[in-house]
């Protein structure tokens, strides 16, 4: 795996440390809360996908893959926690709960089990080569 320099590093770190704080004020309600874990969520996935992995193992590349996609969760659970502040979308109240309303904290649940997951098992591959 390519190891990001310290810059990279700082920025992945505060971006991780802005999602959690982010998703911590959204089970609140505070209203700030999307302009603190989306700028958090670009900045953990950016940094997450600048550390390439360049090998031939299968199983590290298919693990890079969901990691991808839980990067990309983060993402939407950040842009659904937008629009469960009111309703910019302009749906109608029963589409809104049905549809948006606070999925976003699922996105996110989802997103974290599989970032826990993939670290887990490519530290663990990384180990054996």
């Amino acid at each position: 795996m390519k190891q990001l320099n310290k810059i990279q590093s700082a920025v992945f770190i505060i971006g991780g440390l802005l999602m959690v704080v982010g998703a911590g004020m959204g089970l609140f309600h505070i209203g700030a809360a999307p302009y603190v874990l989306a700028p958090g969520a670009i900045m953990y996935a950016s940094m997450q996908m600048l550390q390439r992995y360049d090998g031939h193992n299968f199983v590290i590349r298919r693990l890079r893959r969901i990691m991808i996609l839980s990067d990309l969760l983060f993402l939407f659970s950040a842009l659904l926690m937008y629009g469960s502040n009111g309703n910019p979308f302009g749906l109608s109240q029963i589409d809104y709960v049905q549809y948006i309303g606070n999925n976003w904290v699922v996105l996110l649940l989802i997103a974290a089990v599989l970032q826990l997951y993939t670290v887990h098992r490519i530290n663990r591959e990384l180990e054996k080569e």
